[in-house]
This record gives structure tokens, C-alpha cells and sequence, in this order.
């Protein structure tokens, strides 16, 4: 039977799990734009720098993220890197996501009218000044959906750190639910948080989007 009063006495617990849950997830959201924004402006570098990022997003988006994530915890101490755990998982979600918002980049620069890199051209703005002053700003508004959508499958990833002992709101609730042997409780509460929180960005970043686009209407 469902014991609502125990399920109230354990949300201050996973709650204080959860400061965890979302700085891991404010970090891996910040390296994975980074890094995909990254791998998107070297594969437009050169010919074979386009066929070698292909080749590590197709890797990346291609393996499962527990496996790139006991790879990083496991496998590397072998090699003598060994990360704390918490850096290993913010690590593993920044790469396993960096290959999707790289595909989101891509169609956000290919959705740039060229007129406006011949534009930067003629004005005399180097590489590094066209991908700041030009793309970035008008890929924003093309992409704060989906890379929005990515943002929140991120937060939505972080019970994945549970198996390598990342104190996060999920291994908090299952810490409790092997204490107390009461699985029902811990869960639902920790599913409720993470859908308000979902929730809530998803309406965030529609928000976002409709202030992006309010100018063009």
C-alpha cells in the first residue's frame, strides 16, 4: 500500500539529491553545446576534417551512453586516468549529447541564407569573427527547440549516474528504497520531480523560442 506520509517524509532527502541532479545537468548542457558547436565548425574546415567528425559523431551517437560511461569509469583507471565520479558523469553526457547538437548545429548554420557568409566575406570578418557576429546569433533562433529538447533528454539522462554512485536525486531514491525495502514511494517521488521539473523547462524554452522568433513576425 501507497504510504503518503512516508513519501512526504522522503522528499526533503532526494530534494537536497536533487541540487546534484541539476548541476550536473547545467554542466553537461554547457560542455555538450560547446563541444558539438565545436565538432560542427571543424568538419566545415576541410574536406577530410568533414568525412573524421563524421565518423566520431556517427561513434559517438552510435554507442549507448552507459557503455561511454563505464568506459570513462571503469576502463580508464586502467590506463591510469582515474576522474571522480561526478566529473565522469558530467563527462559522459557532455560527449554522448555533443554528437546530437552537433547534427542540431549543422542544420541551424544550413538554414543561414548564404548571402549573409558572402556578406561577412566582403566586410572583411576572419573565420573566428563570422561564427560569433554572424551563425551564431541566427542559429540560435533556428535551433532553441530542439537544442532545448536536448537540454531537457540530458536532465532526463542524469539517473544513468546512479550506477556509478553519483549522489543524484535517482540514487538517493533507490538508496532509500534498498534501506526501507519500499520501492513506490522513493520512485514516485523522484519521477514527480523530474516531470515538474521537465515540465517547467520545456515551457521555458517555448518561451524562448517564441522571443526569438517575436521580431521576424
Amino acid at each position: 500500500m501507497f504510504d503518503f506520509g512516508f513519501a512526504l517524509s522522503i522528499v526533503p532527502v532526494i530534494g537536497k539529491a536533487l541540487t546534484t541532479t541539476l548541476a550536473v545537468t547545467l554542466l553537461s548542457c554547457i560542455f555538450a553545446a560547446l563541444l558539438g558547436f565545436g565538432l560542427e565548425i571543424t568538419r566545415r574546415s576541410s574536406q577530410p576534417m568533414r568525412y573524421a567528425m563524421r565518423f566520431v559523431i556517427d561513434f559517438i551517437r552510435s554507442t549507448p551512453v552507459l557503455v561511454q560511461l563505464y568506459f570513462l569509469y571503469y576502463v580508464l583507471p586502467v590506463y591510469g586516468i582515474k576522474l571522480p565520479a561526478l566529473v565522469v558523469g558530467v563527462a559522459a553526457l557532455s560527449i554522448y549529447y555533443c554528437g546530437y547538437l552537433a547534427e542540431v548545429f549543422k542544420a541551424g548554420i544550413d538554414g543561414i541564407a548564404r548571402g549573409q557568409f558572402e556578406a561577412a566575406k566582403a566586410l572583411g570578418l576572419g573565420r573566428f569573427q563570422t561564427v560569433i557576429l554572424v551563425i551564431a546569433p541566427q542559429m540560435l533562433r533556428n535551433i532553441a527547440a530542439p537544442m532545448g529538447s536536448y537540454f531537457i533528454s540530458i536532465f532526463k539522462s542524469t539517473p544513468y549516474l546512479a550506477v556509478i554512485a553519483v549522489p543524484e536525486s535517482f540514487g538517493s531514491a533507490l538508496d532509500i528504497a534498498s534501506d526501507t525495502f519500499r520501492y513506490g514511494e522513493p520512485l514516485a517521488v523522484v519521477g514527480a520531480i523530474f516531470l515538474a521539473i521537465a515540465v517547467s523547462f520545456s515551457w521555458l524554452i517555448h518561451r524562448f523560442e517564441a522571443r526569438l522568433t517575436l521580431p521576424s513576425r
